[in-house]
């Protein structure tokens, strides 16, 4: 009788730890040309959800993040995320890096009917309309990124047709490039198809090529728009540089703030990257709090755009988990998302989500960096 108790308690005790854990996932470079950026949305991610459950998790749940190394790679990528759906444990994707990556996983998540959820790109494939149900957005998109870009250089007193583009020769290149050229064309500018575009391999550094289409345009361009990695956007900077030695150079977030400024060294100063998070050094509480929780949770890491998007992301992923329920399963975390509407995480603005709005912030803050530091620009000055 007494091994019969003892046997029940533990079995027991084993259904109660089995469901006083929700386990997600993450497939994300952990290795290769955008090791940065899968770091830091990790890291952003796991410092939140410490966070949470060092008070106590959800609903008495502990909040737990698996991670896959998919290299930034498209077929090891879809792989993962084969394993990742199939595993029932796993509740949702959260934070994965890159659009290549993002074309060949989306079907698979809507086939499993598996939440993909804050990816860490603003490509349009995942900004349907009508929105694909298991596709949730946090950040701003490529095309509001870019038109930030446009909008900015114009007002500097850039012309439209002084502008050339060196993009990501994939779906990551295209994004960034169609949304800049809607962009100009919401302008009234009707000759994007005429401006230069010089293009790069993914997991390459040869630029050469791609810079030479810039330097044979007919007008000597005053501006470059980058959509690519941080290695060759850098190494395109330092050698477009010494041909064109007062020209603009801006990337999308996607670059890697810190990765490009670290690539860059002392020629940094005066490229601009577009961030959809708000200054490092801000006030807003949930900055303030996502400072706070990388000395408590991080090892006292420094601060960078990326974790702070996965901080963020992170944040409000987390009140569609609340709002799930106990033990919820992946539609009532879908759900849950989608019932938030408007809600305040501690930002300058209010996020929101919908059954028709599947992205939950629009915000762009477009940077320059001087001294080693990011400050917002100020366009009507950028050229004095």
């Amino acid at each position: 009788m007494r091994r019969f108790w003892i046997a029940l308690l533990a079995s027991v005790v084993s259904i109660s730890t089995a469901h006083a854990e929700l386990k997600f996932a993450i497939v994300a470079p952990d290795s290769g040309p955008a090791a940065s950026l899968g770091q830091g949305m990790k890291k952003g991610i796991d410092t939140y959800f410490a966070e949470v459950n060092a008070s106590g998790g959800v609903n008495g749940e502990t909040l737990t993040l698996a991670a896959f190394d998919d290299r930034y790679d498209p077929l090891t990528a879809a792989r993962h995320t084969r394993d990742v759906v199939q595993d029932e444990d796993v509740l949702a994707a959260i934070g994965n890096v890159g659009t290549p990556t993002a074309t060949v996983t989306i079907p698979i998540y809507n086939e499993a009917e598996t939440l993909l959820f804050g990816a860490f790109t603003g490509a349009g494939v995942l900004r349907k309309s009508p929105p694909d149900r298991y596709i949730i957005n946090y950040r701003a998109s490529y095309v509001q990124e870019t038109a930030a870009m446009v909008d900015g250089l114009i007002e500097a007193g850039i012309e439209p047709q002084e502008i050339a583009f060196f993009t990501q020769n994939d779906s990551f290149g295209d994004a960034g490039y169609n949304g800049a050229k809607q962009a100009l064309e919401a302008q009234g500018f009707t000759g994007t198809d005429n401006l230069a575009h010089g293009r790069f391999s993914r997991g390459t550094r040869n630029v050469h090529q791609g810079l030479a289409t810039i330097l044979q345009a007919a007008e000597t361009p005053k501006a470059v728009i980058i959509v690519g990695t941080y290695g060759p956007a850098a190494d395109f900077i330092r050698e477009a540089r010494q041909d064109m030695p007062d020209a603009v150079f801006l990337n999308v977030s996607f670059v890697g703030s810190q990765a490009l400024l670290n690539e860059l060294g002392d020629q940094a100063d005066g490229v601009i990257v577009t961030q959809v998070v708000p200054p490092l050094d801000s006030d807003l509480p949930a900055v303030d709090e996502y400072r706070q929780a990388l000395d408590a949770y991080a090892d006292g890491s420094e601060p960078d755009f990326v974790s702070l998007e996965g901080y963020l992301a992170a944040k409000l992923f987390v009140e569609g988990v609340k709002a799930a329920g106990d033990s919820p399963d992946r539609e009532a975390i879908v759900d849950g998302l989608l019932g938030l509407g408007e809600i305040d995480i501690g930002l300058e603005e209010p996020l929101h989500l919908g059954p028709d709005d599947h992205q939950a912030s629009d915000s762009v803050w477009p940077t320059i960096i001087a001294d080693g530091q990011f400050e917002l620009v100020e366009w009507s000055t950028l050229l004095r």
